[in-house]
């Protein structure tokens, strides 16, 4: 069986038109370069912002940004093979969930991030 259960390996396959294969390519480097930025936001939030009003919020929001970072990074791999399986066998490209756990993330983020600007706003 392929990675796939639902699809045998005598699936044919076919070479596709090169444009989608690099196009895959791009998008798969999207990911990546997101999740550089994320993993980078992590590092700096835990090692370069001075600390937050509440003990332990920086190390959160690090952690958080470096989850998300795994998380776009293993995306992206995961979504150019599915992607790429896909147009050999000519079917329906993959549905993604990823990207909805991404938002609700950086949404997270973001509400943590106002309740700190107000917080502090509050605090004087």
């Amino acid at each position: 069986m392929a990675d796939d259960d639902s699809v045998p390996d005598s699936v044919p396959e076919h070479e596709p038109d090169y444009r989608f294969t690099l196009a895959n390519e791009r998008t798969f480097l999207a990911w990546i370069r997101s999740a550089l930025s994320l993993l980078a936001a992590g590092i700096a939030v835990v090692q370069l912002v001075p600390a937050f009003p509440l003990p332990g919020i920086r190390t959160v929001t690090g952690g958080l940004l470096v989850v998300l970072a795994v998380l776009c990074a293993a995306n992206g791999v995961l979504r150019w093979q599915r992607v790429e399986r896909a147009m050999r066998r000519d079917q329906a490209l993959p549905r993604q969930r990823v990207p909805w756990l991404l938002a609700v993330g950086l949404v997270l983020l973001a509400l943590v991030g106002l309740f700190l600007v107000v917080f502090k706003g509050v605090e004087g």
